[in-house]
């Protein structure tokens, strides 16, 4: 069995260097850089800029008008809604170089961003967490956490499946049992 090529669409621009994986679909008016990373079986929807230096694993959705910026990494199967924003220095000034000050954000396995979300650079989200749409996330998400609002603020847990967790802890889509550990879910 051979893998599949890569698709990109005649209007969008991938540099040479780039690295896009097998299976990789990359949809109208993107632009990957040079030094950037992408997994097989990922999508990436219209109008999204990958920057140089960005690692996107396997099976990533990017949803249109995302832009990832030097300094991020999106692991397995995360999910970026329309119009996520990223950012990477925490501190911007048009006239002073921060080039050198780039904060490194990390997106883990199985992990939602919400449409029109933001993540402020230097953070990381776990695993399996799920941010509501418009949120403004400024400080490490624990796996499974379900955050919403201006500034994001933990309200609940969300399964593997991305279901919200009711008090009885178990997926209402899979019936998988999860239960707290500390501060942490975990299988039952």
């Amino acid at each position: 069995m051979t893998a599949r090529e890569p698709f990109v669409h005649p209007s969008s621009i991938v540099d040479d260097g780039a690295r896009v994986g097998c299976g990789t679909r990359i949809w109208h008016f993107c632009h990957v850089s040079a030094g950037a990373d992408i997994g097989a079986e990922c999508v990436l929807g219209q109008n999204v800029f990958v920057a140089d230096g960005v690692v996107v694993g396997d099976r990533v959705r990017i949803q249109n008008n995302v832009s990832l910026y030097d300094g991020v990494v999106l692991e397995d199967e995360v999910f970026c809604g329309p119009s996520a924003v990223f950012t990477n220095v925490r501190t911007p000034r048009s006239g002073v170089s921060r080039k050198d000050e780039y904060a490194r954000t990390v997106v883990r396995r199985g992990a939602t961003i919400g449409a029109n979300a933001t993540i402020v650079c230097g953070v990381e989200v776990g695993a399996y967490s799920l941010i509501g749409a418009g949120a403004v996330v400024t400080a490490d998400v624990a796996p499974h956490r379900l955050l919403v609002g201006v500034p994001a603020r933990a309200v609940g847990w969300v399964s593997h499946a991305g279901e919200v967790l009711g008090d009885d802890l178990v997926c209402p889509r899979t019936g998988r049992q999860y239960r707290l550990e500390r501060e942490d879910l975990v299988d039952a």
